[in-house]
């Protein structure tokens, strides 16, 4: 039922009068929540042309680097979704051909409409999962249930990040504003580029991160310098449900998600602000990613399951053998004259 075209893209939509949500067949993402009585769509859109990803040819597509990223990057849009690991693969993995953040961005999913939903479909053929989405709209959010069946006789670990990403006009520098039901909370262990402004592996509270050569930085608005780069981990608190919320002054919207915090209990927050000049970047991208899943950092499937713990939570989850296993959660969009504190599941 990819009907629909954005972008240059095959897609499907789904409406009322709130809200179009839109996604991509190549790969899945959530590319557009537009909020129509704003006139905005918080998600990132790349500055990149974007094509399908079974079109992606390193040869004939340097434009997109030559790394394990590239495949991912040459149809990334929105919110994508990391599975079954969180971050790049190991040398032999990408040697075998898995992108950054798996295989599942680089799918073709089947989608169709059942109803008042969108239905989609994908077999990741290495990782041997089926996934399921369907969304679904309540009017101005959207609830989304994923379903993950290990088709394997194994037991497996995996990493399982909804890797939401904002981007202009809805993101600003020094005006966003955010929120979130985060505590405990980490600095990515090793400088994370040549911007980088957080101090390497130090431990804090949200929302004050360290600053290297000291001070600190409040994560709570988005950074005012020309050009940044970092990546924190924050263990979500002790609630039923986990929550962080955008607000752009501009368009008065508060745009955010909602889940529960037992299906994932981190949150990475991740800025890119005109800091990556290789292709495709080329210094031209302001986003923040808000990256909530099953694992604290972006690491190797090794990495991942040597980390085990941090702050005595798990880093990853499992999938029993021929098994399936839910989530839920919600994007949720209010008109807003300042930033809410909190944000609460709608009822269904």
């Amino acid at each position: 039922m990819a009907t629909a075209r954005y972008r240059g893209r095959r897609a499907a939509t789904i409406e009322n009068e709130d809200l179009r949500v839109t996604v991509l067949e190549g790969g899945g993402h959530i590319a557009e929540v537009y909020h129509k009585s704003s006139g905005v769509n918080p998600l990132w859109t790349p500055p990149w042309p974007s094509i399908e990803p079974a079109a992606y040819d390193p040869e004939h597509h340097p434009m997109y680097g030559d790394g394990a990223d590239a495949s991912l990057l040459a149809g990334i849009m929105g919110h994508n979704l990391c599975l079954d690991f969180f971050g790049g693969p190991s040398a032999e993995e990408a040697a075998a051909g898995l992108p950054v953040h798996g295989e599942v961005s680089t799918q073709r999913f089947d989608i169709e409409r059942t109803g008042d939903e969108l239905v989609m479909n994908a077999l990741l053929p290495f990782a041997r999962i089926q996934l399921e989405r369907r969304i679904l709209l309540v009017s101005g959010a959207a609830r989304v249930r994923e379903t993950v069946e290990n088709l394997s006789s194994l037991d497996h670990p995996i990493g399982w990040t909804q890797h939401v990403t904002l981007g202009p006009p809805f993101l600003e520098r020094g005006t966003t504003e955010f929120r979130a039901s985060a505590g405990q909370s980490k600095v990515f262990p090793r400088l994370f580029g040549s911007a980088d402004y957080l101090e390497p592996d130090a431990e804090f509270e949200w929302p004050l991160a360290p600053r290297r050569g000291g001070g600190t930085a409040d994560l709570r608005v988005f950074n005012d310098a020309p050009r940044s780069n970092a990546y924190t981990a924050h263990l979500m608190r002790a609630d039923e449900h986990a929550f962080f919320v955008a607000f752009s002054p501009r368009f008065r919207l508060a745009f955010g998600y909602v889940w529960r915090r037992a299906d994932f209990p981190w949150l990475g927050i991740w800025e890119e602000n005109a800091s990556r000049p290789q292709p495709p970047w080329n210094g031209e991208t302001l986003t923040r990613g808000l990256e909530f899943g099953v694992s604290p950092f972006p690491e190797t499937r090794r990495e991942m399951i040597d980390r085990r713990r941090l702050f005595d939570v798990p880093t990853y989850r499992w999938i029993p053998a021929a098994s399936r296993v839910s989530v839920e959660y919600w994007i949720v969009t209010a008109p807003a004259t300042a930033v809410p504190e909190t944000l609460e599941r709608p009822s269904s």
